[in-house]
């Protein structure tokens, strides 16, 4: 049966006639978009115990502490604030009139579309609650894209999407999937990504925020999620801005860890050609949401999203950075980590998975160069290389590189120009014994 979903007016209308749920806003960034909401449908009195929006940087650091770092548009920026107003509450609203009462202190910092359209509207969104009175707190926060091209309707996004985490937080605890997912209501597609959500508390025993992240992906909130060695997941540019990026690929059901003697010989002739310091080196494990390369964009339905979960906990154990994703081809890959501005990016992969690209046949329609041409350029635009395994075929008991790599004649001239300028090349210094394990 489907579950109905309330228009956004509804929803903030049944929050604030629910006689538990009272707390603060604090909104930085783009106007009192969530606010607003609450007070147009009207009862906003049993809701709101207080607004605010400290625009100005000496206000927001006299109220919430010094940003040491500069960003104010960040995670710890929103955890800061969040400690302060759910303080407050707490600290202020006391007494019989409030025995009854579930407080929550929701708040948001975002920067939307400036006058010049240069920068990249993004935001972080969160809430600290109660859900029973006099309870301990619980936390939900996730990072948002706002993907409109004009800042009227990033601000209505950002107002429903708030109006939404509150109700999701009140009536659908109990469900993390069904609360996530009725995050995007009464949004439309292609107006927001959510690429990082976390939960803690009471009223989430057991759950699990690798989870919650991989089941955003499944439902399209975005294409990939990032976790550190300790599996807490972290906002991508948080980790890899400016950063010289070196990437294994995996796939999820592959049934032994990953060969890491060829990695890191991959890592090190990555160091050695792009003069990369330690200090500057982000190693990362890639867990694929698919263990076929396909020509479809689509993340597969019928995917053990635990069985990923458990296998991105084990590369996480390695105290790798991990990311989980279904770009089932490179360039994809390679088109996300652009968006953090790294200095530079190594991919180490299987050679039989650039086998399957450089192979017209595995390619449907007549535009096959067209096609490799858009592979190409998204790859390797940004400074990125591709260090290739050896891989063993066992019909023959050959061992592939890109020496004997079988290439359509399509293909031949342009993989050439890629393996002479260094675009492409074999992770060498391997023995026999390390190939047979691929």
């Amino acid at each position: 049966m489907e579950r109905e979903i309330l228009d956004t007016k509804r929803k903030a209308l049944k929050i604030n006639l629910d006689p538990r749920i009272y707390g603060t806003f604090a909104e930085i960034g783009a106007g009192q978009e969530v606010s607003r909401n609450f007070f147009n449908a009207g009862a906003a009195s049993g809701t709101v115990a207080k607004t605010m929006s400290a625009y100005d940087m000496t206000f927001s650091d006299a109220i919430y502490g010094a940003e040491t770092n500069g960003r104010y548009v960040s995670q710890t920026r929103l955890l800061q604030m969040l400690d302060h107003e759910f303080g407050l509450l707490n600290e202020r609203l006391s007494g019989e009139k409030y025995e009854s009462r579930t407080f929550f202190a929701f708040a948001d910092t975002v920067t939307t579309l400036n006058y010049k359209r240069t920068n990249e509207p993004h935001g972080w969104v969160g809430i600290r609650f109660q859900n029973e009175p006099g309870g301990l707190p619980n936390e939900i926060f996730f990072h948002v894209r706002l993907l409109d091209t004009d800042v009227n309707m990033q601000q209505r996004v950002l107002g429903i999407i708030g109006v939404n985490l509150l109700y999701a937080a009140f009536y659908h605890y109990q469900d993390p999937k069904l609360m996530v997912e009725s995050l995007a209501d009464n949004l439309t597609i292609g107006s927001v990504e959510i690429d990082l959500i976390s939960v803690k508390g009471p009223a989430f025993p057991g759950v699990d925020n690798i989870l919650l992240n991989l089941y955003m992906i499944m439902k399209d909130f975005s294409a990939a999620a990032i976790f550190d060695a300790d599996a807490h997941p972290r906002q991508a540019k948080d980790l890899l801005y400016k950063k010289d990026i070196m990437i294994l690929r995996t796939k999820y059901g592959q049934k032994s860890l990953p060969n890491f003697n060829l990695f890191n010989k991959a890592t090190e002739q990555f160091k050695r050609t792009n003069q990369v310091h330690d200090e500057n080196l982000a190693v990362m494990i890639e867990v694929l949401l698919t263990n076929v390369l396909t020509d479809a964009q689509e993340t597969p339905d019928d995917i053990d999203l635990e069985a990923v979960a458990k296998r991105t906990q084990e590369m996480c154990d390695t105290g790798n950075i991990v990311i989980v994703s279904n770009f089932t081809r490179h360039n994809r890959l390679a088109k996300y980590l652009a968006r953090c501005k790294p200095k530079s990016v190594g991919l180490a992969t299987n050679i039989n998975n650039l086998k399957f690209v450089f192979n017209s046949t595995n390619f449907s329609g007549e535009n096959y160069s067209g096609q490799l041409l858009s592979y190409v350029n998204d790859m390797f635009n940004t400074n990125v290389r591709l260090f290739a395994y050896p891989f063993l075929d066992k019909k023959t008991n050959q061992v592939i590189t890109t020496e004997n790599m079988p290439v359509t004649p399509e293909a031949k001239p342009l993989f050439d120009f890629l393996l002479i300028n260094g675009y492409i090349t074999d992770i060498r210094d391997y023995s026999d014994d390390e190939v047979k394990t691929v």
